[in-house]
Parts: C-alpha cells; sequence; structure tokens
C-alpha cells in the first residue's frame, strides 16, 4: 500500500537510519534468496541425472488443481459463514468468532490428525456407525476430498473471519437506508452486502491460493500416495526417501516459478491484514428462511471447525499424556520447539518492525516497493524449498546439516511468517506517517521518541499478534524441519509425525492436543498481554 501522494519530504520526519535500516533487512533476505536459487540451479546443472520417474505435469496439475478447489470452497465457505455471523447474535458468539479467527494458526498437520480422528477407520463417526448399524461407514478421506476438506477447516474459518471485518465496517447511515427500503435478505446481500466483500475477495483469494498450493503436512498425512502427491511432498520425496537431488531441484524450480506468477498476478489486489480485531454487535437480524439458513450454516460451519479439535483434545488428553511426558525426548522437542518458536517470533518482529518502519520513512514509492517486496520471498520460495536450498548450501560448504539445522529452521520460520507480519504491521505504520508525521516533525522528536510515544501505542496490540502468528506457525511447522529433523534436533511436529509412522496413534493424539492448546493460548494470550502494555505505557 503505497502512501499518499501529498506526502512529501515535508511531511514526513527525517528518518535516514530507520531507511538504511529498512533496505538493510531487504536486501539481506534478498541475498539469502539469490544464494538459494543460486544453489538450486548449481545442483539442477552439476548433478547426474538418476532416471527420476517423476511425472511434473501431473504434480504440477494435482498442486494447481487442488489448490484452485481448495481456494473456490473456502470463499464460498467464509462468505456464507461471515453472512450468518453478521446477522445472529447469541451468547458465545465472541468465543466463536475468535475460534474462526484462530484458524490460521491452527497447525495443518494437528488439522489433518483430527479430521483421521473424527473420519477415519478408528474414529468417532465410524465407530458410532459400527455400534448402531453394525457396518462401517467408509469415508474417503485419503487423496483429494481429505485434503480439501482439512484445507476449507483452516481456509474457509480465516476467510470468515475476514470478511466478517469487512461486514461490521458497513457504515450505519447505508444500514438504515436499506432498513428504510425494506430490503430483503437476499436483496441487502446483493446491494449492500456484496460490494463490501467483493474489494476482498481477489486479495483473499491469492493468500488462500497460495497457502493450499504450498500445502505440506496436510497432504503429506492425508494425501493418500502419489496419485494425490503435490509439489512440496515430491520435493521432500525425491531429497529424504530418494535422494534424487536433481529431480528435487527441479520441482524447486517449478513450485518457485508458478508461486512467482501468482505472486505479480496478486500484487495489484487489496492487502488482508491477519488483525481483525474485535466483531462489532448485529446490527440487522433476518427472519423466516434466511434466519434458519443461518443457523444451519453457522452450525455446520463450527461443527466442522471445531468436532476435529476436540477430537484431538478428548484423544490426545488422557492416561496416555503420563506415558509421553515421561519421556525426555518428548521434554527436549517441546524445549526445541517453544526456542525455536520464541526466537522466530522475536525475528520476525524484529524484521517486520524494520521493513516496515522503513517503507513509512520514504514516499518514492519505487523505494518502497524495493524495501517491502523482499519480506514476501516465501510465498515465492516456499519452506520446503528454502530448505532444500538451505541444505544444498550446507552440503556444498562441506558442512553437515545437523550443525546448521537449528539456523536454517529458525530462518526459514521467521520468513514464513513475514508477509503475514508485514501485511499486519505496515498500514498503521503507514497510517501514522501519514497523519501524525507533521506533527512529529515541528516537535522534533527523535525516532525512538517517535517508537516510544505514538507508534508503540498505536500498534502494541499488532506487534503481540505478529509475534503469536509467528510464534505458532513455527511450533506448527513440519515443511522445515522434514528434511533437517533428526533423533538429537526434532520438534513437536516432527515427534509427532514419527509417531504416525511407526502406528503410535496414542503419542500423536497427545502430542497434537498439546500443540493445539499451545497455540491457541499463544494466540488469545499475547495480543491481549501486548494491548494492556500498550494502554498502561500509554
Amino acid at each position: 500500500m503505497l502512501l499518499s501522494p501529498r506526502l512529501n519530504s515535508l511531511t514526513l520526519p527525517y528518518r535516514p537510519l530507520r531507511l538504511i535500516a529498512g533496505a538493510g533487512i531487504a536486501l539481506a533476505i534478498a541475498g539469502l534468496v539469490v544464494l538459494v536459487l543460486l544453489a538450486i540451479l548449481a545442483t539442477a546443472a552439476g548433478e547426474p541425472s538418476q532416471g527420476s520417474r517423476v511425472d511434473v505435469w501431473h504434480l504440477v496439475w494435482m498442486t494447481t488443481s487442488q489448490a484452485g478447489l481448495s481456494t473456490i470452497l473456502s470463499l464460498i465457505a467464509g462468505v456464507a459463514l461471515a453472512w450468518a455471523l453478521n446477522r445472529l447474535r447469541f451468547p458465545g458468539r465472541d468465543l466463536i468468532v475468535g475460534l474462526f479467527a484462530s484458524a490460521i494458526v491452527t497447525p495443518g498437520l494437528v488439522v489433518a490428525f483430527g479430521l483421521l480422528a473424527v473420519w477415519g477407520r478408528s474414529g468417532w463417526v465410524n465407530q458410532a456407525a459400527l455400534a448402531l448399524t453394525g457396518q462401517s461407514l467408509e469415508v474417503p478421506l485419503f487423496g483429494l476430498g481429505g485434503i480439501l476438506a482439512a484445507h476449507v477447516i483452516l481456509d474457509g474459518t480465516f476467510a470468515a473471519r475476514i470478511l466478517l471485518s469487512r461486514l461490521d465496517a458497513i457504515p450505519e447511515k447505508r444500514l438504515k437506508t436499506g432498513q428504510s427500503l425494506a430490503l430483503g435478505p437476499w436483496q441487502r446481500f446483493s446491494v449492500i452486502d456484496w460490494p463490501m466483500l467483493q474489494p476482498s475477495l481477489p486479495g483473499l483469494a491469492a493468500i488462500i491460493f497460495l497457502l493450499a498450493f504450498t500445502s505440506f503436512p496436510v497432504v503429506l498425512l492425508i494425501g493418500g500416495g502419489p496419485a494425490n502427491q503435490t509439489l512440496e511432498v515430491a520435493i521432500y520425496a525425491a531429497v529424504r526417501l530418494d535422494f534424487d537431488l536433481r529431480g528435487a531441484v527441479t520441482l524447486a524450480l517449478v513450485q518457485i516459478g508458478i508461486c512467482s506468477v501468482i505472486i505479480l498476478a496478486a500484487s495489484a489486489c487489496a492487502p488482508v491484514s491477519a488483525s481483525t480485531g474485535t466483531s462489532a454487535a448485529p446490527r440487522w437480524r433476518d427472519r423466516g428462511v434466511a434466519r434458519a439458513a443461518q443457523w444451519l450454516i453457522l452450525a455446520v460451519g463450527v461443527l466442522g471447525f471445531a468436532l476435529p479439535l476436540l477430537a484431538i483434545l478428548f484423544d490426545g488428553i488422557g492416561p496416555g499424556i503420563v506415558d509421553v511426558t515421561s519421556r525426555p525426548s518428548f521434554w527436549k522437542a517441546l524445549a526445541t520447539s517453544l526456542g525455536l518458536g520464541t526466537g522466530s517470533a522475536l525475528l520476525t518482529l524484529a524484521l517486520a518492525l524494520g521493513i516496515g518502519m522503513g517503507r513509512a520513512a520514504t514516499g518514492s514509492p519505487l523505494l518502497r516497493i524495493g524495501i517491502g517486496a523482499p519480506a514476501y520471498a516465501y510465498l515465492a520460495v516456499p519452506a520446503v524449498v528454502l530448505s532444500l536450498g538451505a541444505f544444498l548450501l550446507v552440503r556444498n560448504a562441506g558442512l553437515m546439516p545437523e550443525a546448521a539445522a537449528p539456523v536454517v529452521v529458525l530462518v526459514a520460520n521467521a520468513l514464513l511468517s513475514l508477509p503475514f507480519a508485514l501485511a499486519t504491521l505496515a498500514p498503521p505504520l503507514d497510517a501514522i506517517a501519514e497523519r501524525r508525521g507533521r506533527l512529529i516533525r515541528s516537535l522534533g522528536l527523535t525516532g525512538w521518541q517517535q517508537f516510544r510515544a505514538v507508534e508503540w501505542p498505536l500498534i502494541g496490540r499488532e506487534a503481540g499478534v505478529v509475534l503469536a502468528l509467528a510464534f505458532c506457525f513455527s511450533l506448527g511447522d513440519l515443511g522445515v524441519i522434514a528434511l533437517f529433523g533428526t533423533e538429537d534436533f526434532a520438534t513437536l511436529p516432527f515427534v509427532m509425525y514419527r509417531a504416525l509412522g511407526a502406528y503410535r496413534t496414542n503419542d500423536a493424539a497427545t502430542i497434537a492436543a498439546l500443540m493445539l492448546c499451545i497455540s491457541l493460548a499463544a494466540f488469545v494470550l499475547l495480543p491481549r498481554l501486548f494491548g494492556r502494555l500498550t494502554d498502561a505505557s500509554s
């Protein structure tokens, strides 16, 4: 988002250090991406072919088709749920709104496992069918159906929370005009709601498509085999299972090319912030068929999202938790996950603040684009591809992958969160520069005084959101650790995935439940804590 054309050197405070810091961070990220790409290209040119039988076109078709279907279904679900929540008032509404907002940080591995706990062969639904009818209920969970279900649960509810904030922003005067004209439910949606939702849909669709396109743990767990394999899973299999580096590099280059095209196409879309705040109380209540439809949509949405999470908590928090927590390997993995999550969150916040303040310090569109663009590198070079490039760099340098693994995972997880962090912090920083820049300049505030007295009180809660997002993304990430994980260096998702591979589903359920509790606690508590700290310091 560019600054207003009226901003110039007389409006903005003179902050050369911020500009230099933002440019330095951007150059460092761009340099890292270039090194990764050079390592990938060098390997592609120098690694002898092993006669890989990977069908690239099938993988591209499968990846794009499932991402496209996931995007369409998630947007439909998001619009429907936002419409229902915008009209209904009931006890616990704020809890459901917050639950949907947490979808963005709920680990995909946890949701996929929750689907297995509900709809799998040994899941709740099948067990109930056996008890009632004596016959099992065969649900095609493994394959495209399961992938789409998991993505709609994660991305559809996230879309609902974003779109609900757009409906909450409808001006009161417009609603009163609609009521005075006696608009029906469907008329109001087409005349008032849809024009508010439509501008956000392209940017939201781009985010959901990229999230689904680069989805790794969901496809790895419930993809159902090579027929539904995506590019990221194929890259992982080529490196970890076959050690076919040339095949992995070819797939990585294809993925980078497709993601880059998508990002360029989406660059003209309105930005979508992950920080949504609280939801306004409903101001328009429908009746009759529309109201019944709203309750039905809400019930299906809540059950679809909450049931897998409840199944994880029910199956995971039980007697088996004592056995899992008695193992030193669990505590080591937990400490590793918490340490990496904390370090990644702090690094993400520092990078986002540096880039955001650097962009806000200049009115030049080219400088703003140059400083901000590298922050979105992860979208073009996803986790598995980034970790593959890092693996190749470490290998070419003659180092052991185990020695570089903590640094690689930390940096990769920070880059994973950075696009969302910048989308959250950049708009308020730009608004401060636009609306209060002249006042800051006239008061002669230093950069530190400006941050402490003006910026921090206004972005403190958003900083808490950024820390929560980055921590939860790191906690639930499997894409990077999948290539670097070992017996001595393991995180909770890696330990959980290995437990599933060894058919220790009780252990996996316990780890999933603990990951879910930690993620939700961080997502709820960190923004509130920083909001209170901001209020206390203002």
